[in-house]
């Protein structure tokens, strides 16, 4: 893995080549988002730096979290806890549309069901998306919890085959 380097706001470019490379219009971004502060950080740094590209922003419903309402753990069917899910993404979708709004940018959206760090990775890899580059947040975890715990961001920095800018 390439160092690690910070700017000004917050981002670290964590492979070679990370950050805005001249022409910007004809790359394809790729920013998950999942609701976090960290994850607008993300949004707000590639709508700043990557002007006139295409933005593919991903929402992944990680079905480990499926199984429990929100009301006291009262147990769900899996159709309903999917449906809620979908339409949380859709929430994500519209805000994300609205901060984009009067911005140089075009926005696609895609919701994906799966393991975060997994579905991000093969996401980049599928020839098929044209991903250039990679933006996403960081929950900032350090030291033990990260090792235990894992961070999806880390993930894909070390499996990605395309540059990944982590913003915190």
């Amino acid at each position: 893995m390439s160092d690690e380097t910070s700017d000004d706001t917050g981002a670290e470019a964590a492979q070679d080549g990370a950050g805005s490379e001249g022409d910007d219009s004809r790359k394809k971004v790729l920013v998950p988002i999942d609701g976090s502060e960290q994850s607008h950080a993300a949004l707000q740094h590639a709508l700043s730096e990557f002007e006139g590209a295409t933005l593919t922003l991903l929402h992944v419903i990680n079905p480990a979290r499926a199984g429990y309402g929100a009301q006291a753990g009262i147990p769900t069917s899996s159709e309903e806890w999917l449906e809620e899910a979908e339409a949380e993404a859709d929430e994500l979708f519209a805000a994300a549309e609205e901060r984009a709004h009067g911005r140089d940018v075009q926005l696609e959206t895609v919701t994906e069901v799966g393991n975060p760090s997994r579905v991000i990775v093969e996401f980049t890899e599928d020839e098929a998306n044209g991903i250039d580059h990679v933006v996403m947040g960081s929950h900032g975890r350090s030291g033990l919890s990260r090792v235990l715990l894992g961070s999806v961001a880390e993930n894909v920095v070390r499996r990605s085959t395309v540059p990944v800018t982590v913003v915190r």
